[in-house]
């Protein structure tokens, strides 16, 4: 499992019970760093297929010359089947960024597997380029957030159209999370696309600093402060106490601080770790809690992610989100991203633990 608090320890800002509103460029360049992972070499990938284990009952009763023919067939056909050390994979490392519960931040494992998986993906012939178009994540267990994290990146395929990469993120030997990443030859072909629910614009709404005023809680200050995505809630944000409404949907418009790269996977890979800062607040707005809850204990557990058009994460986006279901200690959110002009540019889905404790 892994952290799906995006707070960010940082220092130098920020003074306990006093909220400013000053640029925090400083984060967006800190998380284009992580972003900008370093390779570090080749792993040979696939299974070592083993001979199956016989009893000495059945060693003695059986033929012993024929059985270990057999075995070795089979083996040896196993291996065709499954591909056994086939694959050739790719491994990249890059830095945590530090984190308020230190340990290793969802949005960030995904947005590193997802720039690692871009840079094993060449262009198609005709040069038009292979778009990220999905990521499925599986997050196993928590990582530390003083060390950094290596993506083992696997070529699953690539046919006419498509490629499609596993990246395993590891950490000191550990699985911290698996993404299957897919890529698609831009082309055209069917187009429509759920409209834009209706939302107050980003600028009608209050700034951070307006939206926290007379908030002294430091969660608020470092998450939303110090972060390098800056959100507008349209229902009002849940860091300092919960909501009276009680419904299982929200309106979020997000951005980066500051303008980034051209780089289409640079954005994805930002939208992406935006999209884990708040996926699941439908959840917590249905049960009337809050981020502040002492009760609260939760982390992601899984995501997944269809980029539907092109996008820029520096330009205003509404992540709209809602939840159909909580139960047995899970919650699962919903959301669809828009630009400013209505375009649907992504979809998503995140099932995560929330608990109430005591």
């Amino acid at each position: 499992m892994r952290s799906g608090d995006p707070c960010a320890v940082v220092s130098g800002r920020h003074t306990l019970g006093v909220v400013t509103d000053t640029p925090a460029a400083y984060a967006v360049s800190d998380l284009l760093d992580i972003l900008d992972l370093r390779e570090v070499g080749t792993v040979h990938t696939g299974w070592a297929v083993a001979s199956p284990s016989e009893s000495p009952t059945a060693a003695v009763m059986a033929d012993i010359a024929t059985a270990t023919a057999t075995a070795t067939a089979a083996v040896a056909d196993l291996a065709v089947e499954v591909g056994a050390g086939s694959r050739v994979a790719r491994v990249f490392a890059g830095p945590s960024q530090k984190q308020r519960y230190q340990r290793t931040f969802g949005g960030q494992l995904l947005a590193q597997a997802i720039i690692a998986a871009g840079r094993t993906v060449a262009a198609d012939p005709a040069g038009a380029g292979r778009p990220l178009h999905s990521t499925h994540t599986t997050f196993l267990v928590s990582g530390a957030d003083t060390d950094e994290v290596h993506y083992v990146v696997e070529p699953l395929s690539d046919g006419r159209s498509f490629s499609t990469r596993r990246v395993s993120a590891l950490q000191h030997g550990t699985l911290l999370a698996i993404v299957t990443a897919s890529f698609q030859e831009a082309s055209p072909g069917l187009d429509h696309a759920e409209p834009m629910p209706a939302a107050p614009s980003a600028e009608s709404l209050p700034n951070v600093a307006e939206a926290l005023a007379g908030v002294p809680e430091p969660y608020a200050v470092v998450c939303i402060l110090d972060g390098p995505i800056e959100l507008r809630h349209v229902e009002g944000h849940l860091y300092a106490g919960a909501r009276p409404d009680h419904v299982a949907r929200q309106g979020v418009w997000l951005r980066s601080r500051r303008p980034m790269p051209d780089d289409p996977i640079i954005h994805a890979a930002f939208l992406a770790y935006a999209s884990d800062y708040s996926i699941l607040e439908s959840v917590l707005r249905r049960h009337g809690t809050a981020w502040s809850d002492p009760r609260l204990r939760q982390a992601s557990l899984d995501h997944a992610m269809w980029f539907h058009r092109p996008g820029r994460a520096d330009e205003w986006v509404l992540h709209a989100g809602h939840s159909p279901s909580a139960s047995g200690g899970r919650g699962l959110g919903l959301g669809r991203m828009y630009a400013a002009d209505g375009t649907l540019l992504a979809s998503i889905a995140q099932e995560g633990m929330l608990r109430l404790k005591g």
